[in-house]
């Protein structure tokens, strides 16, 4: 089958030697007539990158085999630019990237394997690639997820056979004995590892204490240094004025005994001479005057601050200075690039968004609604989403976050010039200046400044004695990724009621089953755990309950049943006259005899699926748990209530009285809803023997 064939499309120039990404949209600016053709044997992949914070690419032909070049062409042409087999998605830039470096890793192996003379790839054999997967098992014995991705490298050769033409696989690699791996994990399960709880603590507070109590220095110092590099007095000072202002601004510095700014432990030339609005070469003959000043107040690393470091850490200055020089680990580029991962933290783990969204986040990305009082009640952000969308340009979308995340795209926005569009824009500070292609900081980049905000947390906690590392349970510093944090929220989120439903609109998930996936599902032991949490926290709740003897003064229809189930636990959970508080044994004991109350802040539910109307509005209830969401507390026999009960209905009707005596008065349709939701209410606490004080 001719290259002819294959370029076919009309918005190919020309049939001969086709552009390989004239079927793929290019980002704005990119012009067709500049990018690879077929001919080429280096193609770059950059004009068709259309998610700013990927790396450029390329498929370099030229480190293939020679023999295996011509098939893999036309392989990666069609992947490029042809419509896909039926049911094939069409692959992202990155993946067809990935793609390409495991054919390569193929080939290289089957070059070493056949003679010079063999160069079609239709003639693979099934005992080529079962010798292949021997050789991917010995290669990688503990990698799974990579003898899986090189695998599904050389199965295009079958899966894209209609588009290979005489280089295609005749069979399916599939069905070789050993070829396809059993899982343990269940389908669709999500593989990533999650925050463990002792590391994502600290982590959030350090990340925390940057954004709130560190970030104004580090943005006082960036003016400064933004300042003193815009600096100029006319065109240039003349030399013959540059010394008696140099003096002048040293006695400034001796007056007030501030230390001179430095370089390598010697005053800064560079930084005098951007003070003065001069040569750098102007200010090197007056390093008599400079050197009598600095041996009078001494030199800094180049701090920028013009006083005190105004953050505290156990109430002392969190670092001495601010520095110019690079080398320093209290440089300006440093830190900054610390509060720019800080504030990644924040965002990237409340919001659940996935890497490519949050770096698509702009200016202005905030939308907050008010109430009548004018407080803020919901935090809107939006950005682009990717996966899963029809359109590969991104679609614009938006996520419900709180207001953390909000302070943390404030920061961002001081942090970066007000010229720069897109907050994970990489920062300008010497060694931090942004070298690649990339509009926005990429994966490797912000995963290495992530671990730089670790190592720096540990030795400032070492530096003063302090126990909040950031390290894993054996003590050692954890390292971190950007995958980490939408797939530890997803673990938080399943772990509340409802939590599956919410976490499928947070992730923008099409099903909750995708949702439950990424969480963790049930053959990966994500249900077993969380239930086991939750049963250990009503125990303990059981076994204060029964120790305070609250079992005792409890209301409501099911009072008297669950004082009696209470008293059964008490009885089995007693231990030579005292009450075990063992996490093992009331494990234990939950298992086999959990009385099955479930507190709550309203009512405490005795369940009974067989009176339960949150089961009968269901239809059932498989698990046989109660339906948090479905509850009708002022209607169910199943309703205990305890005194932390009673007093959140009172607090209910305080909120509907403050309501109902608030000025303007409320609308005749809406102060009828209330004042017969406060009769509701009433009437359920003194049907139930408790008093009300009256409006």
């Amino acid at each position: 089958m001719s290259i002819a064939t294959f370029a076919s499309n009309p918005t190919a120039v020309t049939l001969k030697d086709p552009y390989v990404l004239h079927g793929r949209p290019l980002r704005p600016g990119a012009r067709l007539e500049d990018t690879s053709r077929y001919s080429h044997d280096v193609w770059h992949l950059a004009p068709a990158r259309l998610k700013i914070h990927e790396y450029s690419m390329i498929l370099n032909f030229l480190s293939l085999p020679q023999r295996f070049r011509p098939a893999v062409k036309q392989l990666f042409y069609a992947l490029l630019s042809l419509k896909p087999p039926d049911g094939e998605p069409s692959p992202t830039i990155a993946t067809i990237r990935g793609m390409f470096t495991e054919m390569r890793r193929f080939l290289m192996w089957l070059d070493k394997r056949w003679p010079p003379e063999r160069n079609e790839l239709s003639v693979l054999s099934s005992s080529d690639l079962e010798d292949y997967g021997k050789h991917l098992l010995a290669r990688f014995p503990n990698n799974r997820s990579q003898r899986e991705s090189s695998r599904g490298g050389v199965r295009l050769l079958w899966r894209w056979r209609l588009q290979m033409g005489e280089h295609a696989l005749r069979f399916e690699p599939l069905h070789l004995d050993g070829w396809r791996e059993s899982s343990s994990t269940g389908r669709g399960e999500n593989k990533t590892d999650r925050l463990p709880e002792e590391v994502l603590g600290p982590l959030f507070v350090w990340a925390l204490r940057f954004i709130d109590d560190f970030a104004p220095d580090i943005l006082k110092a960036d003016r400064e240094w933004r300042a003193s590099r815009k600096k100029r007095v006319g065109r240039y000072l003349e030399r013959s004025a540059v010394g008696s202002r140099l003096q002048a601004i040293l006695d400034e510095y001796v007056a007030v005994g501030r230390p001179l700014p430095g370089w390598r432990g010697q005053p800064s030339l560079t930084h005098f001479s951007r003070l003065l609005g001069c040569r750098h070469d102007a200010v090197r003959p007056h390093q008599a005057a400079l050197a009598a000043a600095a041996a009078v107040v001494g030199v800094t690393e180049g701090a920028f601050l013009d006083g005190s470091v105004q953050g505290r850490l156990d109430e002392e200055p969190w670092v001495d200075s601010i520095a110019t020089n690079h080398e320093s680990a209290n440089s300006l580029a440093r830190l900054s690039r610390i509060l720019h991962a800080s504030c990644y933290v924040v965002i990237a783990f409340l919001s659940g968004m996935r890497e490519s969204e949050v770096k698509h986040i702009k200016r202005d990305c905030i939308e907050i609604k008010y109430d009548e009082d004018g407080r803020p009640y919901r935090w809107k952000l939006s950005s682009l989403a990717f996966k899963g969308e029809d359109e590969v340009e991104g679609v614009p979308a938006t996520w419900t976050v709180c207001a953390t995340v909000v302070r943390a795209v404030e920061m961002l926005e001081k942090l970066q010039p007000k010229t720069c569009d897109y907050l994970f824009t990489g920062l300008l500070h010497g060694n931090g200046a942004k070298k690649s292609s990339n509009e926005v900081e990429g994966n490797r980049a912000t995963n290495t400044h992530l671990n730089d905000l670790v190592v720096f947390v540990n030795q400032l906690c070492a530096d003063r004695g302090r126990s909040d590392i950031i390290a894993d349970s054996a003590g050692r510093p954890f390292k971190l990724k950007t995958s980490y944090f939408r797939r530890t929220l997803a673990w938080f989120i399943a772990r509340h009621p409802g939590g599956v439903i919410a976490g499928a609109l947070q992730y923008r998930h099409r099903s909750i089953r995708m949702f439950e996936g990424y969480a963790g599902t049930s053959d990966s032991g994500f249900r077993a755990e969380v239930e086991s949490e939750q049963a250990i926290a009503r125990g303990e709740v059981y076994m204060e309950m029964i120790e305070a003897h609250q079992h005792l003064n409890l209301a409501g229809p099911s009072a008297e049943e669950a004082t009696r189930r209470l008293t059964d636990f008490g009885d089995r959970a007693q231990f030579q006259g005292q009450v075990a508080l063992d996490k093992h044994r009331l494990t234990r004991i939950m298992k086999r005899n959990d009385p099955a109350i479930y507190p709550g802040e309203y009512i405490t539910c005795v369940n009974d699926p067989a009176k339960a109307l949150c089961e009968k509005a269901r239809r059932g209830n498989s698990e046989g748990l109660p339906a948090h969401g479905g509850c009708l507390p002022l209607a169910c026999r199943n309703v205990t209530l305890t005194p932390e009960n009673v007093g959140a209905w009172q607090r209910e009707i305080a909120r509907i009285d403050k309501r109902l005596g608030s000025r303007p008065t409320l609308a005749p349709r809406l102060k009828q809803l209330h004042q017969n939701r406060r009769a509701e209410v009433v009437a359920f606490l003194v049907a139930n023997g408790q008093e009300v004080v009256p409006a």
